[in-house]
């Protein structure tokens, strides 16, 4: 099957060439003609399928077909970045047709607040925004949305896990209710049904979401004590030929002092996270997608909605809480039939939670040897509870290393932390 099977305009196809796609993936294949049949859809897909385009195109059709020149389209995120990210899609897609767009979205200026506004109330033909700015312009700036035919809301699982549910409905309570509803998201917990059943009629499902990687990602695991980990990566940074690496870490604080222990070692890295001004961040991510950034150090917020090619490696400094996040988490490399690599570290407490993960994708992942400078780690026997990390014991220690007074004192850092804001 090729995209020219779907009898999409010309012009947009002239997009997608340009693009470099040939041939539509699994929810392409599956979504794109029920959308053009004007059905509304459920759609369960992972990030890294294609999804993105498997709504914009069929809807970019529409809108080509029978332009009204006001606003008809309005895309729902959760965050800046997939805002921005699904925005400049629509502009690489759309480039030989005339359909204008904008993302809307908090942490701006005032110069960015009035350009959205202005775009808003002049009916451009699509928005993608997040639901707090959403609401704002709705409430402050008398928005309309009286003309509107396309609701999509991408990611929305991960739009109620950030507690956007009750937004996601005032919002809709302001939209016409003659209108073709489009929903995506990676899981299908039992909330996203019923908010399915609240806002969709009659709608298709499409099922293209599977509880494993994919399958060019190498996937490797070190059973390995804390105080053992900076070591070993700073050792697998400088030896791998990786152009474009993203690391993991649990909390915000963990985020930047890896990084800035990392940049004192010689390595290329910045740390991205939410206490970073807006500008910041799309400083940081255009500068990692354009590889003057070899490594990126984040929490969850880079494991949904981050759409960067060409991801080498990556690395879980810590464990992730959930065994679907390790789905996520790990999907960020050997995307488009691409290779890559995907290393987890696992301290002696995160032993279960790595045993979840390896249950969840059905697959034992290989427990690499620990290079012989950085000591013997410990075994790894999930189903043995375990001490918090105390490290080598003395007769697996490598002189002049250093024994905690206390090993097996109270130590926060593997505790389960608060979900990545």
């Amino acid at each position: 099957m090729t995209f020219e099977d779907f009898n999409l305009d010309e012009d947009l196809m002239e997009g997608v060439r340009s693009m470099g796609f040939k041939q539509p993936s699994p929810i392409q294949q599956q979504a794109i003609p029920l959308i053009l049949q004007g059905k509304d859809l459920i759609a369960c897909a992972q990030t890294g399928t294609g999804k993105t385009a498997a709504y914009l195109l069929p809807i970019l059709n529409k809108i080509q077909k029978d332009p009204g020149h006001h606003l008809s389209t309005l895309i729902i995120a959760p965050t800046r970045e997939l805002a921005l990210q699904i925005d400049q899609q629509i502009e690489a897609l759309s480039y030989f047709i005339s359909v204008g767009s904008i993302a809307v979205y908090g942490g701006g200026d005032g110069i960015t607040w009035e350009q959205q506004k202005k775009a808003l109330l002049s009916g451009t033909d699509i928005v993608t925004a997040t639901p707090g700015r959403l609401i704002a312009m709705l409430t402050t700036e008398g928005v309309k949305f009286e003309h509107l035919k396309y609701l999509i809301l991408d990611e929305a699982d991960r739009m109620l896990d950030m507690g956007f549910y009750e937004d996601i409905l005032r919002i809709i309570h302001q939209l016409p209710k003659d209108r073709q509803t489009l929903l995506f998201s990676a899981t299908m917990p039992p909330r996203i049904r019923t908010l399915a059943n609240t806002i969709l009629k009659n709608p298709e499902v499409v099922n293209i979401a599977i509880s494993k990687p994919a399958e060019k990602i190498n996937q490797q695991a070190y059973s390995i004590f804390d105080q053992q980990k900076l070591g070993l990566l700073t050792h697998l940074l400088k030896q791998g030929n990786y152009q474009s690496v993203i690391i993991f870490a649990s909390t915000k604080e963990n985020v930047r002092n890896l990084g800035a222990t990392l940049t004192r070692k010689g390595l290329n890295v910045m740390a991205f996270h939410s206490d970073l001004e807006q500008q910041e961040r799309e400083a940081i991510m255009q500068k990692f997608k354009s590889g003057q950034i070899q490594v990126l150090v984040g929490t969850d917020i880079l494991s949904r909605g981050i759409d960067v090619e060409g991801i080498d490696l990556v690395v879980n400094y810590d464990v992730p809480g959930d065994a679907e996040d390790y789905i996520h988490r790990i999907g960020r490399t050997a995307r488009a039939a691409a290779e890559g690599t995907a290393i987890t570290f696992i301290n002696p407490t995160d032993q279960r939670k790595f045993f979840n993960i390896e249950s969840l994708i059905g697959d034992e992942i290989p427990k690499m040897p620990i290079p012989e400078q950085f000591g013997v780690g410990p075994e790894y026997q999930p189903e043995v509870r375990k001490a918090p990390s105390a490290g080598p014991k003395k007769e697996d220690r490598k002189p002049g290393q250093n024994r905690h007074k206390k090993p097996f004192r109270k130590d926060n850092r593997n505790k389960r932390p608060p979900a990545a804001s």
